[in-house]
Order: structure tokens, then C-alpha cells, then sequence
């Protein structure tokens, strides 16, 4: 079984303009994205090796450690992918007359070391404590 999942050049060739990452992460990167994409299971971490074919042949802590370890930064590779998107979808020098929607959805996390945690009013949850 190959150490990297076969990639389509197309996939690739976009997958390579979201260099956000250190060498290392971006392999890591590529085989979950491959993964994500190849894969009818859940979209686990656990699925994505699968559906990469990669299941038994790469260590899944390394995939694991990828969104709690590594030093990426999301907000960064967010906005690669935007500009990825608007110049590959409008022509050269057109505005963008497009809105964007942001999910706002709450988590049940919070804690100091939570990001952006804070206490928020959560309509939709059940019981009586609804934050």
C-alpha cells in the first residue's frame, strides 16, 4: 500500500495554492483532503486515511495531531481559499456583488483554553440552562 494516497493533478494543482503549511502538513493536507473527498463513510479522521487508502499504511496520531498540533492557521488558509475562489470564478476586475454567510452556530465547549468561548444565548438548546 503507498505511503501517499494517489492524487488526481487536477485536485492537486488546486490543493498546491493553499500552501499555508509547512512542508510536512501539507502532505498531511493533502491525503486528508483526498481522503474527504474519496471516502462514503464519515468524515472522520479515521475516514478520510480510509478513503485515502491510507488506513494501514500512514500512523493515524500524525493525521490526529494535524488539527491539534500542527501550526497552521485557519484564518489564514480561509482566506487563501477566498482569493482562490474569486479569481477562479470571476473575470479579472469584477466586483464581488455576492453577501456571505457566516455560521454562527454555538458549541457546548467553553473554558480558558477554548477560543472565542464566551456565554451566549442558545435558543434552540433544551433544558433549562440554555447556553
Amino acid at each position: 500500500m503507498p505511503a501517499s494516497p494517489m492524487v488526481p493533478a487536477s485536485l492537486l494543482a488546486v490543493l498546491g495554492k493553499l500552501r499555508v503549511f509547512t512542508a510536512r502538513g501539507f502532505t498531511t493536507f493533502t491525503a486528508l483532503v483526498t481522503g474527504l473527498v474519496a471516502q462514503t463513510g464519515a468524515g472522520t479522521v479515521t475516514g478520510m486515511l480510509t478513503g485515502a487508502g491510507l488506513a494501514r499504511a500512514r500512523p493515524h496520531d500524525r493525521a490526529h495531531a494535524f488539527f491539534s498540533r500542527t501550526r497552521w492557521n485557519v484564518d489564514n488558509l480561509g482566506i487563501v481559499l477566498a482569493h482562490l475562489i474569486v479569481r477562479t470564478l470571476l473575470p479579472q476586475g469584477a466586483a464581488i456583488t455576492v453577501a456571505v454567510a457566516v455560521d454562527d452556530t454555538l458549541f457546548k465547549r467553553s473554558g480558558k483554553k477554548v477560543f472565542g468561548a464566551a456565554w451566549q444565548h442558545d435558543g434552540a438548546a433544551r433544558g433549562p440552562k440554555r447556553r
